[in-house]
């Protein structure tokens, strides 16, 4: 029998990251392919569930992770005695685990014990297989077990045509366009900002215009500004001006993105915009821009050696690299190599 004829009701335990959550759309349009009768339900972090919002044919439910026993208690209700034929549970996290514990499912998938940790192996009853691929092709992984496997890659983000028509309001048409997303949420993922000036200012002097983008932290606000402050020509500055909804449409617009390791790096990746990744706390062949890394810095393996004193084949699949001044490896000079790379390809 096809173990996916059994396959009524999906749960996807997800909660955060932004990035993460975009590596999770792929799955979801080879479950809907191949379960097209299935419900699926997605439990998600609220930052996640805004940016998430309107997604066809999937029922999302924003839990927040700074609620403790109350989130707890508001998912119980939410989830309403429901018993799910499948658990995806596909984040290791503790709070994740803990979580896990108020879904009732009757087979709980999971991540294999090589990567396992914080209790994930007593909430779960199945495992995926092991297998040191990016995070997009590991969260595909989890088809497997329900018959079939991840073949094809869709995301089809849920993004208005309201959105749309606000970013092409925010700039002038004629010139290419290098949208710059400077910050990651782990702070020490972020290039300095002279540097992102120095390359900024090289793609003002060939001809195109940039523009920054960010959230209403202040710590995005600062970056921008001394950003800004570095450069003899003014960018057009929308730090803290779009919304979740939005930012998607702004990076879609865009020509190219130059970011860390983050959210938008991976959003514009789905909606189809090259992305000039600058990666050395994490690897590229991880986490980096999953359609094309052509244009990608990735010096975790040298971050891998000077930090850890390891070779990164000899790290954990996942291991982050964070320490204070391991972005300062990635030199001006490669980026604007990059960036040239790119401007040549499109010719």
């Amino acid at each position: 029998m096809n173990p996916a004829a059994a396959v009524k009701t999906v749960c996807i335990l997800r909660l955060s990251a932004l990035g993460d959550a975009t590596h999770v759309l792929p799955l979801i349009r080879t479950l809907q392919k191949n379960l097209p009768d299935a419900k699926i339900t997605w439990i998600l972090g609220k930052g996640e569930a805004k940016l998430m919002d309107g997604l066809d044919g999937v029922e999302l439910i924003a839990f927040d992770k700074k609620a403790g026993l109350q989130g707890l208690k508001d998912l119980t209700q939410a989830l309403d005695g429901r018993r799910f034929d499948v658990l995806l549970q596909m984040q290791l996290a503790l709070r994740a685990n803990l979580v896990s514990a108020v879904i009732s499912a009757k087979r709980r998938i999971g991540y294999d014990r090589e990567r396992a940790k914080e209790g994930h192996g007593l909430f779960v009853n199945e495992r995926i297989r092991h297998d040191r691929h990016h995070v997009l092709d590991v969260f595909g992984l989890f088809a497997e077990p329900l018959g079939f496997r991840q073949t094809e890659i869709h995301w089809d983000m849920p993004v208005p045509p309201e959105a749309h028509a606000w970013a092409m309001q925010q700039w002038p048409s004629g010139k290419p366009t290098l949208l710059i997303s400077p910050c990651s949420s782990h702070v020490l993922r972020n290039w300095l900002p002279e540097r992102y000036a120095a390359v900024a200012t090289h793609a003002i002097d060939k001809g195109w215009q940039v523009v920054l983008c960010g959230g209403r932290s202040a710590l995005e606000r600062a970056m921008g500004d001394a950003i800004i402050a570095a450069m003899p020509e003014q960018p057009i500055d929308l730090i803290g001006k779009d919304t979740l909804k939005q930012l998607p449409a702004l990076l879609a617009r865009a020509d190219l993105v130059m970011s860390p390791d983050s959210g938008p790096a991976h959003m514009a990746n789905a909606m189809g915009t090259k992305v000039l990744g600058l990666y050395a706390c994490t690897d590229a062949t991880r986490s980096g821009p999953y359609s094309d890394l052509r244009y990608t810095v990735n010096r975790y393996p040298e971050a891998a050696i000077r930090f850890l004193d390891k070779p990164a084949a000899a790290l954990p699949w996942g291991k982050r690299v964070e320490f204070p001044g391991v972005m300062e490896l990635i030199e001006v000079d490669e980026v604007i190599a990059r960036f040239e790379r790119y401007c040549a390809d499109q010719r």
